[in-house]
């Protein structure tokens, strides 16, 4: 379905030069030989640029419309007027593809971009902050790494102390005890040692924690 309008009353024509920004009037007669022959051209721009409320192309059989015709002074056919904000900023007489496509291209220009072009950017959430959905998403890894690792050092710790005579021994020894001093350097190995023996006679003394102590759990 071709995009021109086809223009049945002043008012009509009147209601799309107020509706649209750019508006294309082809001025013809059936019985205008040059009419017919550029008719072509006028259709393939009509479908190339027409924009709903933006670039509208109308044709105006002056025989049928004769007050349009009148009112704007159209003498000879085919005449191409181009409006733009309903004032007439160019005229074309005569059959010339060329001058017709080159003033066509020219108004399109001036009607800007469409509605659709300067929202195309995807939309955000308020008070998003730019990127809420990448953020919660780290967030929730995040905490389910964390509770993961606890599970596996509680049951780790757990299975550990279940066949040892010393549990609480065994789990701070454990490799699965997230509160296990790391390596120490070479150097101070004698002092470790030292320590380690010195505490391991305090060992008894102490009061026996809870494997979710040495695990990390609250």
């Amino acid at each position: 379905m071709s995009p021109t309008v086809n223009i049945s009353s002043s008012a009509e024509f009147s209601k799309t030069l107020s509706s649209s920004t750019i508006v294309v009037a082809d001025f013809y007669a059936d019985w205008c030989g040059p009419c017919k022959a550029i008719a072509p051209t006028y259709e393939s721009l009509s479908t190339k640029y027409s924009k709903p409320n933006r670039v509208t192309f109308t044709k105006v059989n002056v025989d049928q419309q004769q007050a349009v015709a009148r009112q704007y002074g159209v003498t000879a056919m085919p005449t191409f007027m181009i409006f733009r904000s309903g004032s007439v900023i160019e005229t074309i007489r005569g059959a010339n593809p060329q001058q017709l496509t080159s003033a066509i291209d020219k108004a399109v220009k001036l009607a800007g971009p469409t509605t659709g072009s300067l929202y195309s950017t995807p939309g955000r959430t308020l008070g998003s902050g730019g990127g809420p959905t990448q953020g919660s998403s780290v967030y929730r890894r995040y905490n389910v790494q964390k509770i993961v690792d606890m599970l596996i050092a509680f049951f780790g710790l757990y299975f550990t102390t279940l066949f040892s005579l010393d549990a609480y021994q065994a789990a701070e020894n454990s490799p699965f005890n997230v509160h296990k001093p790391r390596s120490e350097p070479s150097g101070l190995g004698a002092r470790s040692a030292q320590a380690r023996t010195t505490g391991g006679a305090s060992q008894s003394g102490r009061k026996l924690g809870t494997i979710a102590d040495i695990s990390g759990g609250n």
